[in-house]
C-alpha cells in the first residue's frame, strides 16, 4: 500500500465522492497551492490518479492544443484510501466506460477514511464530506451508536479519528 499524505488522501477522498472521479475543481482549502501541485503529480506517478480526457469544463485540469485533460482516481486509488462498496468491489471504476458505479455516501466516506491505519483528521473529513465541523462530529457519534468503535489519538497537533477493527 503506498505511503499516503493528508494532502494525497484529501485529494482522493474528494475524487472518490464525485460520481466522475475527477479531482477537478478542487476543494477550496486546496486550489491553487504548490503543495497541492506537488501532491497530484506523485499521485500521477503512483498510478493511483489518471489522466483522461475530460467532457465538462470544471474537470479540466489543462488544456492541450484542442485536446481538455482532467484528472481521474483509478482503481488503486479507491483500493488505498479503502473506498468500496462493503464487499471489497471498488465503488467507481473511471476506466470502464459503463456508469453502473455503485453511489458513495458521505457516511461511507467517513467511514472509508476513519477504516485506514492513519485514520483521519476532523480536517480530513470535513474536507472529504463538505460537511461543517459540528455535523462531522455528529457523524462520528451516529458511527459510535451504530457499533463503531472510534478511537481518539493526537497527531501533528490534531485529532485523529480512527475505527478500531476487533481482533
Amino acid at each position: 500500500m503506498p505511503k499516503l499524505t493528508d494532502t494525497h488522501t484529501l485529494l482522493l477522498a474528494h475524487a472518490a465522492q464525485r460520481d466522475s472521479g475527477s479531482l477537478f475543481p478542487l476543494p477550496e482549502a486546496l486550489a491553487g497551492t504548490a503543495r497541492t501541485i506537488k501532491a497530484i503529480a506523485a499521485l500521477l506517478r503512483q498510478g493511483l490518479v489518471a489522466e483522461q480526457e475530460a467532457r465538462v469544463a470544471a474537470e479540466i485540469a489543462r488544456q492541450d492544443d484542442d485536446r481538455r485533460v482532467g484528472v481521474f482516481i483509478t482503481t488503486a486509488g479507491l483500493a488505498a484510501i479503502n473506498a468500496n462498496d462493503g464487499d471489497g468491489a471498488a465503488v467507481s471504476d473511471v476506466a470502464s466506460d459503463t456508469d453502473a458505479a455503485t453511489p458513495r455516501t458521505k457516511v461511507s466516506t467517513v467511514v472509508a477514511l476513519l477504516e485506514r491505519d492513519e485514520g483521519a483528521t476532523l480536517p480530513d473529513l470535513i474536507a472529504a464530506t463538505g460537511w461543517l465541523p459540528h455535523t462531522t462530529r455528529a457523524a462520528l457519534t451516529g458511527l459510535r451508536k451504530k457499533g463503531h468503535a472510534i478511537e481518539r489519538a493526537r497527531r501533528d497537533e490534531l485529532t485523529c479519528y480512527r475505527i478500531v477493527r476487533s481482533r
